[in-house]
C-alpha cells in the first residue's frame, strides 16, 4: 500500500507541485529583478544561487529515494530520504535568510 501511494504522490509532484514550485520561483526572481548574472553578487544573489543549488540536490535525492525503493533498495532509499528531508531545511533555512528588500 505505501509503495502505491508513493508512487502516486511521485506522479502528484511531478505534475502539479514542482511546475508550481519553479513558476512561482521564476516570477518572484522576475519581480525581484533577478538576472542570472546577479546570482554572483554577495546577498540576495548568492544566498538564492546557494538556495536553487540545493533545491536540485534535494530533487535528485528525492528521485533517487523513488528508485532505490522501486528497487527494493531499503538502505539507499532511507538514506536518500534522510537527505531529501535535511536538504529541504536547507532551503527553507536559506529562503528565511533571503534580505526582504
Amino acid at each position: 500500500m505505501l509503495t502505491a501511494v508513493g508512487r502516486r504522490f511521485g506522479i502528484i509532484t511531478v505534475a502539479a507541485f514542482l511546475p508550481v514550485q519553479i513558476g512561482t520561483g521564476a516570477a518572484l526572481a522576475w519581480h525581484k529583478g533577478v538576472t542570472w548574472s546577479s546570482l554572483a553578487d554577495p546577498g540576495y544573489g548568492r544566498i538564492l544561487a546557494a538556495k536553487l543549488l540545493l533545491f536540485c540536490a534535494v530533487m535528485a535525492a528525492a528521485a533517487l529515494h523513488g528508485r532505490a525503493s522501486s528497487a527494493a533498495r531499503p538502505r539507499l532509499a532511507r538514506t536518500m530520504a534522510v537527505a531529501s528531508l535535511v536538504g529541504s531545511l536547507g532551503v527553507v533555512l536559506l529562503a528565511t535568510a533571503l534580505p526582504a528588500s
